[in-house]
């Protein structure tokens, strides 16, 4: 049965559309159904890979990670990099084996889309906090495009006062939420590009940016508006790519569900899923260079040996690679003289 077929059937019979806490609660309600009869362990099982999600607004990270850590009934999973709960898009979300290499995703370079608001700067650098500082004054386009450069390269950067940033071993944004007046520290982030992609009317400027890790776009545009003499917060915003993970490849939430629910009447929902929806643990590896070795390598391998690799498949590189075996992931390790030495094992 294809995948849209399952969709549609499950659109046929499901109306209820919800985020945040809500939508966690009713796919935990729902998933009483759908994982009625399967013999599931008390820890889920060990489903390996990494699940795009095009996570909703209204829902934070970690609910989107618990419900498709039940939906996939597995034992392990985490994210790469919070998304926060006004943002939608990519968020990629390892499991099992996967986790082993979250950090080549949190390391990437990132895509996003957003919308600014001008006149009003707020709490929380976007519109889910109170006004603190407003203008009349509105820049045109051409304003905003002269004040773009300031912001691209190595740039220092304070992150907003809600932020994820540890202080003391507590969240910013719980410390913000008690009413503590948070005294970040600027940081050196570095900005690829930034692109006007439209100006809807005086009140809005949309734009495109390319970044690296710890980067806030929220920050930008407060900057920005600083900067522009009028002030500005976020109101829209849309990761649109993670590393080597994009946007035409994310996978809608309620897509998930759907097919879930539509076959927990006649098969194991989260292996139809899985088959459906998860990407190789190596999916993630793709800019490092890829190191095929025989059975009896990787066995060595796996036992933690260095291999020498000869024949078609000796390494003219060296650094940083992966050895894989019939097309499955083996090790992550280094090329060095001549030689595979594995630096991380996988169990798959």
């Amino acid at each position: 049965m294809c995948v849209e077929i399952l969709i549609a059937s499950a659109r046929r019979i499901r109306t209820i559309r919800s985020s945040g806490e809500e939508f966690e609660r009713a796919a935990a309600l729902s998933l009483g159904t759908v994982l009625s009869g399967m013999a599931r362990r008390k820890k889920g099982r060990p489903v390996n890979g990494w699940l795009v999600l095009d996570k909703p607004t209204g829902m934070t990270s970690t609910q989107a990670v618990n419900v498709v850590k039940r939906l996939f009934d597995a034992r392990k999973a985490g994210h790469a990099g919070t998304l926060d709960p006004l943002a939608t898009g990519v968020l990629p979300i390892a499991l099992g084996e996967a986790t082993k290499t979250v950090n080549y995703a949190v390391e990437s370079d990132k895509g996003y889309l957003f919308t600014i608001r001008w006149g009003a700067e707020t709490t929380t650098d976007d519109s889910e906090g109170d006004a603190t500082k407003t203008s009349s004054a509105r820049p045109s386009e051409a304003e905003v495009a002269a004040a773009l450069p300031a912001f691209i390269g190595e740039i220092s950067q304070v992150p907003p006062q809600f932020s994820a940033i540890k202080i003391d071993g507590q969240r910013a944004y719980d410390l913000a939420r008690d009413g503590e007046t948070v005294a970040l520290q600027a940081r050196s982030v570095f900005v690829d590009g930034l692109t006007i992609v439209e100006t809807p009317n005086a009140d809005h400027t949309v734009i495109e940016a390319s970044c690296g890790k710890g980067t806030y776009v929220r920050a930008i545009a407060r900057d920005l508006g600083r900067a522009l003499g009028c002030y500005g917060h976020v109101t829209a915003l849309r990761r649109t790519r993670v590393g080597a993970f994009s946007e035409a490849e994310a996978v809608p939430l309620g897509d998930i569900r759907d097919v879930a629910e539509a076959t927990a009447e006649t098969g194991d929902p989260a292996t139809v899923v899985a088959r459906h929806y998860l990407q190789p643990v190596a999916s993630v590896l793709r800019q490092l260079v890829e190191m095929p070795v025989t059975d009896n390598d990787a066995g060595r391998i796996r036992s933690g040996q260095s291999v020498l690799m000869r024949g078609r498949h000796a390494p003219i590189v060296k650094g940083e690679a992966f050895a894989t075996s019939k097309g499955e992931l083996v090790a992550l390790g280094e090329v060095e003289k001549g030689a595979f030495i594995p630096t991380r094992v996988f169990n798959l």
